[in-house]
């Protein structure tokens, strides 16, 4: 019992065995990590409607309680694009965009999303996650990726004006922003696609060279800064960030204003679920890279004392990101004490050298966010999904089209919605097969793609999905057809290999359908009936009046019940 803290702070296991040479590869990755993750912290900062440095300060804190508590050992935690956006959309409709107000509400919206998570941790509830399938993922990300570029356009372009004709928009474009913008974003695509390969031809091995080119968007920035300095001349007019605070914020309490509070708590919820299943999958994948595990539960745990410490630090929500994990991993992190050194690095730069970023111009940060939330934005899974299951294709398409023209909230509840009627539908109509058996082995498949050997008295249906009340009845209209088709049907078995539970409303189905078929002279037998399912039977009252047998196999069945019969008579094939 005394020792019971030690499993939520798993720090204390890996700490003592800590080495020098894994110091080593945390300070390389660390490195790495800070010099991508600091244009990436400005930009999402900005997609969250809120000054560049709080990307910033929402990069340290929780770096640390991660390291602290989280279980991946390269799983990165700050600002990431999908959640930034949804931070956006939750407090823009309530305050203006860049006030105390806003900055104020974006920390309580951290707060009450780690909250959610620690309740979903404490109630161990992180399977609720498992309701945003990957139609429902994928179209919300794309849909996402989608608005967030088209935010960042005007920016890009230097568009002061967004609406209105052709020539209004032309006479509003900031030139020199433009090809600021346009330039940036090409070197950005260009480098991304053939950087590296330059880099291995000159000599570069491939490792590095992968880690300079995740560089690039620092070299970009760095580069954009350079031109705005030394030709202010050809720049005027260009927007840039200003000046940027020097400094660690100060630790403050979120606003815990009754009103506020419940105007974001849908946004929380549906936050701190993305942010969760975001930041698993990305720790999971990675941790199967190394053969290594993380605990889903402690997970959330993790997620939810990052997103408080973002709070009380004056951030935004956050969670584990995709890219900035990658890198980490890439670089060699061996353990998450490589997040606090680039929390330690981070905060470096906020406290000498933010003044640098005052010339970086807002068309470099949007293209920085462009080629970022690209890679969000999968067409071809649209086309993927629809050719494998159209039904999964609806849901993705009704996600992205409610993401685009209603908000993110709907989006997710629309696809979340019509996920579970899909799926309620499928369930209530139970694939039923006429099986057969293979000849030469014991093995039972459906008649319509095997040649198999059959029965003229016996008839075996194999009942494919577990039953209960939603499709209790649709078994009940579906056997008497069957049965019509084979009409010297003495035994009927039902397979239910298939079926993993069964509730009180299908066990009272299958009592009806046997006595429906008793009285037209067929004895109905059960087969392959799993452990659970037997054991619902068993607690039931269905055995007092059943009159047919209950055979461990299908094969045993079909032996006893056609061992009377001639079968080179009495067999079809």
């Amino acid at each position: 019992m005394k020792l019971a803290w030690r499993q939520y702070l798993p720090i204390v296991t890996w700490l003592p065995k800590y080495t020098r040479q894994a110091a080593s590869k945390d300070g390389v990755a660390a490195i790495i990590v800070t010099l991508m993750l600091v244009p990436q912290s400005l930009a999402y900062a900005i997609v969250a409607g809120l000054p560049p440095v709080y990307g910033l300060y929402a990069s340290i804190l929780p770096l640390v309680a991660y390291t602290l508590l989280g279980t991946s050992k390269t799983l990165a935690v700050g600002p990431v694009a999908v959640i930034s956006l949804m931070t956006a959309e939750a407090i823009a409709p309530l305050y203006d965009v860049g006030t105390h107000a806003y900055i104020t509400a974006a920390a309580t919206l951290a707060f009450l999303s780690g909250l959610m998570l620690l309740i979903m941790a404490v109630f161990r509830l992180g399977f609720l996650t498992t309701f945003l399938s990957h139609s429902v993922l994928s179209g919300f990300m794309t849909a996402s990726g989608v608005l967030i570029i088209l935010g960042q356009l005007p920016k890009l372009l230097g568009l002061s004006v967004a609406d209105g004709s052709l020539n209004e928009v032309l006479a509003a474009v900031h030139y020199p922003t433009l090809w600021l913008g346009l330039g940036s974003l090409v070197l950005l695509v260009l480098g991304r696609r053939y950087f590296s390969s330059l880099l291995q031809n000159l000599g570069c091995s491939a490792s590095w060279a992968g880690h300079i080119t995740k560089l690039l968007p620092v070299m970009v920035m760095v580069a954009s800064i350079l031109i705005i300095d030394y030709f202010p001349q050809h720049t005027q007019g260009v927007s840039v960030v200003g000046a940027i605070p020097t400094g660690l914020p100060s630790l403050v309490m979120p606003v815990f204003e009754i009103n506020l509070m419940v105007q974001l708590l849908p946004a929380a919820l549906l936050i701190s679920v993305v942010g969760f299943v975001e930041s698993a999958s990305v720790g999971q994948t990675l941790a199967a890279k190394r053969r290594q595990r993380i605990e889903p539960n402690q997970e959330l745990i993790a997620l939810g004392g990052a997103n408080i410490a973002s709070a009380i630090q004056g951030g935004f929500p956050v969670t584990g990101g995709l890219s900035r994990s990658v890198v980490n991993y890439d670089a060699g992190a061996e353990t998450p004490l490589a997040g606090m050194l680039t929390a330690i690095g981070i905060g470096i730069t906020v406290l000498y050298f933010t003044p640098l970023f005052s010339y970086l111009p807002h068309a470099v940060l949007a293209a920085i966010i462009i080629v970022a939330v690209s890679a969000l934005i999968d067409i071809k899974a649209i086309f993927t999904t629809w050719r494998a299951a159209k039904s999964d294709g609806v849901v993705m398409l009704s996600t992205i089209v409610g993401v685009l023209f209603i908000n993110i909230e709907w989006g997710i509840i629309i696809g979340v919605l019509l996920s579970l009627v899909i799926f309620l539908w499928r369930t209530s109509q139970p694939h039923i097969a006429v099986v057969g058996l293979i000849e030469g082995s014991e093995h039972f498949r459906n008649v319509q793609r095997f040649q198999v050997k059959q029965s003229k008295t016996v008839l075996t249906l194999r009942i494919d999905e577990s039953l209960y009340f939603a499709n209790a009845r649709y078994l009940e209209d579906k056997i008497p057809e069957y049965l019509a088709s084979y009409p010297e049907t003495q035994h009927l078995v039902l397979m239910l290999s298939g079926v993993n539970r069964i509730d009180s409303s299908a066990l009272e189905s299958l009592h009806l359908i046997a006595e429906r078929v008793a009285q037209s002279g067929i004895t109905m037998h059960l087969s392959e009936v799993k452990g659970p399912v037997m054991d619902e039977i068993q607690r039931s009252t269905f055995l007092e009046h059943f009159t047919g047998q209950i055979f461990i196999s299908q094969f045993q069945a079909f032996s006893h019940l056609t061992q009377a019969e001639h079968l080179d008579e009495d067999w079809r094939i």
